[in-house]
């Protein structure tokens, strides 16, 4: 509810929901969509570097900014009256302050992280089943190379990229396992859930042996199978060979406690204790080794709980800016955007729900963090323990059935694809818009809300608020509105083609369908 302070006037103003799901909303799902498919064409066949905005500052940083700006009143003061003392005292201040400053724009931290327990390490040497990678000194650079042709056209090719992970037992063409006795739900389980953490590694390595910053616009889908599958838009060109060489000597260890075997049942499990602050056996009373002990227990011979690999699949496709594949492979990158990852494929079978249950079922009782309740069950207390804990109820997005234990984002952007934010390539589609209506005299402001912004109040209406319009009326407004927007749009493109004066009730001017 917009109201004006000086005419009384209030106006309800209805606004999208911003849902990212077609099952809640299926306009504002599609929105989201086509914003993620101009980021991606954006960035992926720039001709010059991106610039990226820096990083917000931190509240430490805000203090100290203003702790400077009083230092420095404080020191024009003293110039005044011609105190050096005080003037050589602040100064002292100021360049301490300046040294923070420094340190927290190198570190991200005002001071040194001081910890009272030796720091836990683990060996960096390369595993002896992953083949080796070259190493190069990263360039700054993030465009690709440009290629010469024979008739002096100057091409600068991008690629797309698919990875999935690795096989865990035959299945049929519908996605099932041959034999689900012998399919390895638990591995499935496990590489979904540390799959994000593989992909960043993956391009951890390729920016190493490659040599310069690779920049991309990757999506999670699952496969027929339900393992992670990754469509990514790549800037430049690599040899398919060097790409296949680090999907296959890319690895991710977990290095957590053994959770193989169960400690506790359903039917017995440890108990909290308010003394303690933490769980105890229920037959005992013995306190539960606590997260960072149970890591202090792993012994430096010891092997990773789980390492996560990619599979054999590795599929590298050229892509040059003119092309026409290019509208077409970011259609088919952001298909399953609108969708959650357990209705990205139709689950029409018997089998094929059986599937899905039994890979419900291992996810359940996965540990997916370490804060995640199922530790309880292994005899481990989870970081930063609290009351109420359940195994198996862990409110993790990675135990939810529509995830199929993927619990991160299913776009990941690197910082320098486009050099833009959503929210800067929202603005950027207002203002094309702006600039189109600027033909008929529209200037888009509004003199309450812009011009004394003083004089207007912002209300949100809740639920059951007596002043809301039905939502039957407020539907209705909004397909009333967008009928509107849309011909003044045309006419202002009418208007474009046709030079002169044309007004939005122009007959000839064509109408939305």
């Amino acid at each position: 509810r917009k109201v004006n302070l000086l005419t009384g006037e209030t106006e309800t103003v209805p606004v999208p929901c911003g849902a990212t799901l077609a099952s809640k909303c299926p306009p504002c799902a599609e929105r989201a969509r086509k914003l993620r498919m101009a980021q991606c064409q954006a960035g992926w066949h720039l001709d010059d570097e991106p610039l990226p905005d820096p990083d917000p500052p931190t509240e430490d940083a805000k203090t100290l900014v203003r702790l400077r700006a009083d230092l420095e009143a404080v020191r024009t003061d003293a110039v005044t009256i011609h105190d050096l003392d005080q003037v050589t005292e602040v100064d002292d201040l100021i360049s301490q302050v300046d040294a923070a400053l420094n340190d927290l724009g190198v570190r991200g931290k005002t001071a040194p992280d001081s910890r009272d327990r030796p720091r836990r390490t683990r060996s960096t040497r390369r595993r002896q089943d992953a083949p080796d990678l070259p190493r190069l000194p990263v360039d700054r650079r993030t465009v690709g190379r440009t290629f010469t042709g024979p008739d002096g056209t100057v091409w600068r090719p991008s690629m797309f990229l698919t990875l999935t992970c690795d096989s865990y037992g035959r299945v049929n063409g519908d996605g099932t396992p041959v034999n689900p006795d012998r399919y390895d739900y638990r591995r499935a389980a496990r590489d979904a859930i540390h799959f994000p953490k593989l992909v960043d590694r993956f391009w951890q390595n390729l920016r190493r042996a490659v040599g310069y910053d690779v920049q991309y616009f990757a999506c999670l889908e699952p496969q027929r199978r339900l393992a992670p599958h990754l469509h990514a838009a790549m800037r430049g060109t690599i040899p398919r060979v060097l790409l296949r060489q680090v999907a296959a000597a890319t690895y991710h260890q977990v290095w957590w406690p053994s959770c193989d075997r169960p400690v506790y049942s359903p039917d017995r499990l440890p108990v909290w204790d308010d003394r303690a602050g933490g769980y105890t056996d229920p037959d005992t009373g013995a306190a539960l080794p606590t997260w960072e002990e149970a890591l202090d227990a792993i012994g430096e011979d010891a092997e990773p709980t789980h390492v996560v690999r990619f599979g054999v699949q590795v599929r590298a496709d050229g892509v040059t800016a003119n092309s026409a594949n290019t509208g077409r492979l970011i259609g088919y990158l952001t298909k399953y955007l609108t969708k959650s990852l357990d209705t990205c494929h139709a689950i029409a079978t018997d089998a094929q729900r059986a599937h899905v249950d039994r890979l419900a079922d291992a996810l359940r009782y996965e540990p997916c963090a370490p804060m995640c309740a199922n530790w309880l069950r292994y005899g481990v207390q989870p970081k930063n323990p609290k009351a109420g804990l359940v195994p198996g109820r862990c409110k993790g997005k990675a135990h939810r059935r529509e995830t199929l234990g993927f619990g991160g984002r299913r776009v990941l952007v690197s910082r320098k694809w486009s050099g833009k934010t959503l929210t800067d390539h929202r603005e950027d589609r207002k203002t094309w818009v702006r600039e189109q209506l600027a033909v008929l005299g529209h200037t888009g402001t509004d003199d309450a809300a812009s011009g004394r912004p003083d004089r207007v109040v912002w209300q949100l209406l809740r639920p059951g608020d007596p002043a809301a319009p039905r939502r039957e009326h407020l539907l209705l407004r909004a397909v009333a509105d967008r009928h509107h927007w849309r011909t003044q749009l045309d006419a202002a493109r009418a208007a474009r083609e046709h030079p002169g004066p044309v007004s939005a009730t122009d007959p000839s001017i064509p109408r939305a369908a």
